[in-house]
């Protein structure tokens, strides 16, 4: 992990397994500027969508072992952006912790809640009704969020309110959490951490 200067919401970070290798590089604070590439396309299209709404600049590379399936990248490329957010967040001071985003796409309807709470939770209340999207299987968005939650320390509650389409579900579910994000990070004129703890862990 790069150390990042005083102020500056950076950080990169890296995976390497007999699976996979991934590398992540986030900005908080960026120009809505994706760079995604993880060898799925369906998934590299959620993320890119994810990252535009979020606000951020991130890069996004992995190689997995997709000749057995798409699991261990999806789950891999959560752990290492989990990560980034958490390392970028820094000692968590002065951001806004909670973010939530209701976001439709034509006949699908989902809300995504996220507080950055240093607890790990994920709520997942989202059914798919084909196996994949494009070359993505669908129970690997579940775990792409699982994992995030695991390394970001991060309560994500994702809801589908409306909708059939299992295309039009997913691109409401990666808009929504990176607005729903992008809210949780922003920077608060609240002095130190946004807990009555005094401390997020």
């Amino acid at each position: 992990m790069k150390k990042r200067a005083s102020g500056v919401r950076y950080a990169e970070e890296e995976r390497e397994t007999s699976e996979t290798r991934v590398r992540v590089v986030l900005d908080l604070d960026g120009e809505c500027k994706p760079s995604i590439e993880t060898g799925i396309g369906f998934f590299d299209h959620m993320l890119e969508l994810m990252v535009f709404h979020g606000g951020f600049d991130c890069g996004i590379s992995a190689e997995g072992d997709l000749h057995v399936d798409d699991h261990h990248t999806v789950e891999d490329v959560g752990i290492c952006f989990g990560k980034a957010v958490r390392s970028a967040l820094g000692a968590f001071e002065n951001i806004s912790r909670y973010g939530s985003e209701i976001v439709p796409m034509d006949d699908a309807l989902v809300l995504v809640a996220v507080d950055v709470s240093g607890r790990a939770f994920l709520h997942f209340n989202l059914q798919f009704s084909h196996e994949k999207i494009g070359d993505l299987t669908t129970d690997c968005v579940e775990e792409f969020f699982r994992a995030f939650c695991n390394h970001a320390g991060a309560t994500v509650h994702v809801h589908a309110l409306a909708g059939r389409n299992n295309h039009h579900l997913c691109e409401a579910t990666f808009k929504a959490f990176g607005r729903a994000l992008r809210k949780a990070v922003a920077r608060s004129d609240a002095p130190g951490v946004p807990s009555t703890k005094g401390l997020i862990d």
